[in-house]
């Protein structure tokens, strides 16, 4: 499994993956199909690590021998050979294709079993998936304004990506989920693969996003793609944008605080909403941050009060009219001329539809 090509296949047909990395280097990087299941913890890793940079290599593999062993030894082995009967095709890698994963296939073959080894580890494959982005087929940009439902509609093409999916956030001040967003390693890591499956269509579409979607950011070559690409324009009315998102940010997104957060829902989705809010308090200036801020802090009152949610949709049509709307027309009309089409979804997807291949 040493060359490119041969490393795609590994994400393209989602074969199974042992990561004998520690738990350290796995949290902070690691791929979907694989799981961790490490020759060293990481104390032992920083142990062995110190070792290595007082005495050198011959010294650090010694050590890491002494530290697993035994017992521990016997484990880990048995958590191998367990997920091997489970995925006989399983695939071992450690960082860079060195000792650790050496030893554990050494181990694993005087068990019986012969498993083939990723040279260059992890780094590689890694490299491999990062490289996929500098040769994508051609993209075509989804565009609108807040609240069109970009993200939805595209869902419909097989040729399409979530970015907002991946990156688990919405992409505005307002976008954050009760989880965590992926490390920025593992962004980019599930992103390529995305990627890497879409390659052999004639065109991806992907939506309109900035740079960064919460805390992630999109890698530059796919940034400087995203800039020169043909965009198509989705429009709907404000009402309608409105109403779509009350429903996501407000409805759903209560239903998730009251099963997440149970007694103290109330209080974490104010919290939510007032950070949301202040966050982009620059942009807004000081008057309308606060008129903002105020109708907010009113609607979760009546939701207090009442237990109705209906208060939301006044700060919803305003922040729409007042700031988004305006801040997407002024960044629309610097890529103006890259927009093929505007209209309604069914426009869009006509479009979209029949112009796949103009691009490629």
């Amino acid at each position: 499994m040493a060359n490119t090509l041969d490393m795609q296949a590994i994400f393209r047909e989602d074969i199974p993956l042992i990561d004998v990395r520690a738990p350290v280097e796995f949290d902070a990087g690691a791929f979907s199909q694989a799981s961790n299941l490490p020759i060293l913890d990481d104390m032992q890793r920083e142990q062995v690590g110190i070792c290595y940079s007082a005495s050198g290599s011959e010294s650090a593999t010694s050590l890491g021998h002494d530290l697993v062993s035994g017992e521990d030894r016997n484990i880990k082995i048995a958590a191998w050979l367990a997920f091997l009967r489970e995925h006989p095709d399983a695939l071992l890698y450690c960082f860079r294709g060195g000792q650790r994963s050496r030893i554990a296939c050494e181990w694993l073959k005087a068990e019986g079993y012969d498993v083939p080894r990723i040279e260059g580890g992890y780094k590689a494959l890694r490299r491999c998936l990062l490289s996929t982005i500098e040769n994508l087929p051609p993209l075509i940009i989804v565009a609108g304004k807040t609240g069109s439902g970009k993200t939805e509609f595209l869902q419909q093409f097989d040729q399409s990506i979530d970015l907002e999916g991946i990156a688990n956030h919405r992409g505005s001040a307002f976008g954050r989920h009760i989880s965590a967003q992926p490390t920025q390693l593992n962004f980019e890591n599930e992103l390529s693969i995305h990627l890497l499956k879409l390659a052999q269509h004639p065109s991806i579409f992907i939506e309109d996003e900035g740079r960064m979607i919460g805390k992630v950011h999109l890698p530059p070559p796919l940034q400087e793609k995203m800039q020169t690409a043909p965009i198509a324009l989705l429009e709907d009315s404000i009402a309608t944008r409105a109403e779509r998102i009350y429903q996501e940010y407000i409805e759903l997104q209560w239903r998730e605080y009251e099963a997440h957060f149970e007694g103290r829902a109330a209080d974490e989705f104010s919290r939510y909403l007032i950070e949301a809010v202040d966050a982009i308090r620059k942009r807004l200036g000081n008057t309308a941050h606060s008129e903002v801020r105020g109708s907010v802090l009113a609607a979760l009152k009546h939701q207090e009060q009442v237990g109705s949610l209906e208060g939301h949709r006044e700060w919803i049509t305003l922040l729409l009219a007042d700031y988004y709307d305006p801040m997407y027309n002024y960044q629309l009309e610097k890529k103006s001329s890259r927009v093929k089409v505007t209209g309604s979804r069914e426009v869009v997807t006509d479009w979209l539809l029949n112009h796949t291949e103009s691009f490629a």
